[in-house]
């Protein structure tokens, strides 16, 4: 048998029910009209996805209902409203779609149900179990039981489902039941589920009901007390906190009206909570907070030049480019109200004393000073906060420095700003964009505050030891000041002005008990420390005190003076050991300079030959990029060997091992380019280089010599050395006017542009390839 076929949403037709039913797609409407204008026939079934606007054969259920249609009434929407009556299960034989309609072929399946004693019991059992839903269902109205008076076992089970809120599929299994005794079971299970989730509904509804009347009865209890206190004359603690919250709100001037009136809120809304509830005590904290802030006010700026040079000159020795810079800012602010504060990046190995200058700059500006410390931060929430849903949320360490400094201006120090890393919690250096960006961080949002605060007048100063390890957007929001390392001879004037004082005084040492030459300070400087700061210098001193302090306890000194032959005595033997210049010249051997994390360094570049089939070995445990270089240098030799004057087959016959000494650390950067080249070309040639030269550069395939990075720190430690003359890239040439004069008077420096002129320089015997 073929009908229209109607799908279902949602809902269903059981056989001997009545339902009304909306319609409203095109093809249920063409369905509808087809079946009155026949026997009023359709098939009902109900889809497996509701959200399905045109289903196919695959999206139906296997079973469904015909019914006929008792009542049509048209919309002025353009849909349908029609009563219709069940009038038998039926299965799905098949669907088709003939474009604006659905068909489907079915197979009626007749009611057959025979009278027992288990079906009887069955229905019994079902009616009372009803009874016992509509009882304790508040949707289901009492009247629904009277509508159970029903003889046959199958229509009684249809009738049951239809009243029960259930999904659509639990429905469908019902009517997929055709079998009487396996859908009254079926029924049974449905209705004893539905019973104890409502039993859990109810325990759980009661819990809730008890919960508010003993809120309201505490409510109404505390308020009758307050009334209590008032009659007496009495303020309890509530109203006293709430008063002296409002109070602190009065007392601050020039508020912006948002923000006022987001406190005075919160301030409303606290006086309404019980004092000791959990979310009382939340926003109790948010108004600490919020009053806390420095909204306003601000620290006045020191404005005089002299004053504030004459600070920085007597914290720190040198730093002219950073006093520089910072004077000039003081110049300027002074003229014009509108300069916004710089944000300034000092870069420079560990213990040049960038941490200290910040905070002598905070000293001379008259600002409050505050740190942060960015080393192993990955969290963003350090630097935004976190959201106030969290618990023990709390904002970012930005908003919690202010709050330190009592003022809107302070100098921010952002310590180790490139030790931050990012992981699953954030990139903190991505939140440091907005901050440290004048055009943004005027509105800055933190995440726990959820207020605009302004940070366009804190002065921000970052640290770091190495540049490239900033991310580059947030490099390019900061101008950078490079701290280079200090030579022997300002190492020697700061210990003499400001470490070894500063030791005697914390070490309880009056003046003049401890005497320090200063020949044995210079050998405190070489032989026990090597960096490019102070601090293992300042170390050393601390030492030096410590057993000067013992030996005036127990041998009862009052005069101790410490001497290059008795430093020994105090320091123990020397720590460091310090390359020196080779003594006379060798073959192969050529002396390069390089940078470490402590400063600059000689080193030697051996190279040895051996017969062979022209096979370059690199060892000393050489990054790629040296490596490289090496071979570049070797590829340049290869092709100018006439120009040169190496034996002709060099490269079939000869192998290179190229060595760098310390082989335990690593080594890296084609600034050894050159020197590289030039041992090779004095193994293969038996030309002596020089020992009383050093060099640095990057070399190219056509021998080109490039400039490289760390000239200063180069110069002082050939300088260091010995070393009378050094060969630098024509390039770096401007790099020299940062070099202390005494070492440019004392080093003779080569500038040149091509290996030629490198060679023409570092070999004894003559002094130009020809």
């Amino acid at each position: 048998m073929e009908l229209p076929l109607l799908p279902l949403r949602g809902v269903l037709v059981y056989p001997s029910m009545v339902v009304p039913l909306e319609i409203g797609r095109k093809k249920s409407l063409n369905a509808l009209e087809q079946a009155m204008l026949g026997d009023h026939s359709l098939v009902f079934i109900a889809q497996k996805d509701t959200r399905q606007d045109d289903p196919g054969e695959d999206d139906l259920y296997r079973v469904g209902v015909v019914a006929e249609v008792k009542q049509v009434l048209k919309m002025p929407t353009g849909g349908s409203k029609v009563v219709v009556e069940g009038r038998a299960r039926c299965r799905v034989l098949e669907v088709s779609d003939h474009g604006e309609i659905l068909h489907a072929e079915v197979e009626e399946v007749p009611e057959t149900s025979v009278m027992s004693d288990e079906i009887e019991a069955l229905m019994h059992t079902l009616v009372d179990l009803f009874e016992v839903y509509v009882k304790n269902s508040r949707k289901m109205p009492g009247e629904a039981v009277v509508s159970l008076n029903i003889d046959d076992p199958g229509r009684l089970c249809d009738t049951i489902v239809a009243n029960l809120e259930l999904r659509t599929r639990e429905k469908q299994e019902v009517l997929e039941a055709f079998d009487v005794t396996d859908r009254m079971n079926r029924v049974s299970d449905i209705l004893s589920r539905q019973i104890e989730l409502l039993e859990i509904e109810k325990r759980i509804s009661g819990r809730v009901r008890r919960q508010m009347e003993h809120t309201q009865k505490e409510y109404y209890l505390r308020e009758q007390l307050k009334a209590i206190h008032r009659e007496l004359g009495e303020s309890d603690d509530g109203e006293g906190e709430i008063d002296e919250l409002r109070q602190r709100l009065e007392a601050m001037e020039n508020l912006d009206q948002s923000i006022h009136e987001k406190i005075d809120r919160e301030i409303r809304r606290l006086s309404r909570m019980s004092p000791t509830s959990a979310e009382a005590v939340v926003v109790r904290t948010y108004l600490e907070w919020l009053l806390d802030l420095p909204w306003t006010r601000m620290s006045e700026v020191q404005g005089s030049l002299a004053e504030a040079e004459a600070i920085l000159e007597a914290d720190h020795f040198g730093l002219e480019p950073v006093k520089e810079r910072i004077l000039e800012y003081l110049a300027v602010q002074s003229l014009s109200t509108e300069l916004k504060s710089p944000i300034l990046c000092l870069v420079g190995p560990p213990g040049v004393g960038k941490t200290s200058l910040a905070r002598s700059i905070a000293r001379a500006t008259g600002r409050q000073f505050v740190r942060v410390s960015l080393g192993g931060v990955r969290d963003e929430a350090e630097i935004r906060g976190h959201r106030r849903t969290y618990v023990g949320a709390m904002p970012g360490r930005i908003i919690q420095g202010i709050r330190q400094a009592g003022t809107k201006n302070p100098l921010f120090l952002l310590d180790e700003v490139d030790k931050m890393a990012a992981d699953f919690r954030g990139d903190p250096a991505a939140a440091l964009l907005e901050v440290l960006d004048p055009e943004q961080n005027q509105h800055f949002s933190d995440h726990y505050i959820e207020l605009p605060f302004d940070l366009s007048d804190v002065m921000f100063i970052t640290t770091a030891n190495l540049l490239h390890l900033i991310p580059r957007p947030l490099l390019d929001r900061m101008e950078t000041i490079a701290i280079p390392g200090y030579t022997e001879e300002e190492k020697l004037r700061i210990a003499e002005r400001y470490l070894w004082p500063r030791q005697q005084r914390r070490h309880g040492l009056g003046e003049g008990q401890v005497r320090l030459g200063r020949p044995a300070l210079r050998r405190v400087i070489a032989e026990y420390t090597r960096e490019a700061g102070v601090r293992q210098l300042e170390r050393e001193l601390g030492a030096i005190c410590r057993k000067a302090a013992r030996e005036i306890v127990e041998a009862k000194r009052t005069r101790i003076r410490v001497t290059n032959q008795n430093l020994k005595r105090y320091l123990g033997k020397p720590q460091v050991y310090h390359p020196a210049a080779e003594e006379q010249g060798e073959i192969g051997v050529v002396t390069g300079l390089a940078v470490t994390d402590s400063g600059g360094d000689i080193m030697a570049v051996e190279v040895s030959t051996m017969p062979g089939k022209g096979r370059l070995t690199l060892t000393g445990k050489l990054g790629d990029v040296m490596q490289e270089s090496a071979r570049a240098g070797f590829s340049y030799i290869r092709s100018h060997r006439d120009h040169l004057r190496i034996a002709e087959g060099f490269d079939e016959t000869t192998d290179l091992h190229i060595h760098v000494p310390e082989g335990a650390i690593p080594k890296d950067g084609p600034s050894a380019g050159i020197a590289m080249a030039t041992a090779m070309v004095s193994a293969l040639s038996g030309r002596i280089v020089r020992a009383d030269l050093a060099m640095t550069g990057e070399i190219t395939l056509r021998g080109r010599v490039l400039p490289v990075g760390g000239i200063k720190e180069k110069i002082l430690a050939a300088h260091r050395a010995g070393i009378r003359e050094v060969i630098v890239p024509e390039k770096n040439r401007q790099d020299l006017d940062d070099l202390p004069q005494n070492v440019r008077r004392q080093v003779r420096i080569n500038l040149v542009q091509h290996l030629d002129d490198v060679l023409g320089r570092a070999f004894e015997t003559e002094r130009a390839i020809e």
